[in-house]
């Protein structure tokens, strides 16, 4: 079995950790996510995951809040998120690495590309976490940083709806799905794949977005191995 991209970056979203739950961590759902990534690694692809937190916090959750301190809190979600995707890679004999843009060194390692690199290239799975490290990013913008830094070939944005629409489809039964578009459109059409800022990030670096559902896992898969599914997004 072939696959398309050799170096990539899968941004799971916080929400899709909750499974069923809502809040949380749903650990078959995680489970089931990591057999996945186990799968892609054995095919030969060098991977690195980037986590939202969202299903622990938002940093726009604190009404009235301090926006920075809202968004650091956010960051700490997305911390416990990686801790138990590396817990459950670990449990399947899969080497991963946490790195985290704000040290806390007795938990992880600190963000270094170079060394981030160098477990890719020896077959570790690496996890981000801390997004940027800056308050006022989205997870979605380190996900477009890491994988402009690390030179990967796409970004494998997994979601809760399986592709790109025109509206909501499920609010408007005759949404129209995209097959491909143009990082252009996107913006210009604010068709909320990912924040602008992450998305004129990928534009400009030149780093195609592959957007599928996650409600079946095996799609991560099927997304490396290039299978016609959900919405690709390029120059």
């Amino acid at each position: 079995m072939s696959i398309k991209y050799k170096r990539v970056i899968l941004k799971i979203s916080g929400e899709a950790l909750a499974g069923e739950n809502g809040f949380g961590l749903n650990f078959p759902t995680i489970d089931s996510i990591c057999e996945q990534v186990k799968k892609c690694v054995k095919l030969g692809a060098e991977v690195a995951i980037v986590v939202g937190g969202g299903n622990f916090w938002r940093g726009r959750s604190g009404e009235g809040m301090d926006r920075t301190r809202a968004d650091h809190m956010g960051m700490l979600a997305t911390v416990i998120n990686s801790l138990a995707l590396a817990d459950s890679l670990e449990s399947k004999d899969v080497p991963t690495r946490v790195q985290t843009a704000i040290e806390m060194r007795q938990i992880a390692e600190p963000y270094i590309r170079g060394k981030a690199v160098r477990h890719l290239e020896k077959g570790r799975v690496v996890i981000f976490a801390c997004g940027s490290g800056n308050p006022f990013f989205s997870t979605d913008t380190a996900a477009a940083l890491r994988a402009a830094e690390i030179d990967a070939d796409v970004i494998l944005l997994a979601k809760k709806v399986d592709a790109v629409y025109d509206s909501d489809p499920n609010v408007n039964p005759n949404a129209v799905k995209y097959d491909e578009l143009e990082f252009m459109r996107v913006l210009n059409e604010r068709l909320g794949v990912m924040d602008s800022t992450a998305a004129s990030l990928c534009m400009d670096n030149d780093i195609p977005i592959l957007v599928f559902g996650l409600d079946h896992p095996e799609n991560i898969v099927k997304a490396l191995q290039g299978e016609n599914l959900g919405t690709v997004i390029h120059n």
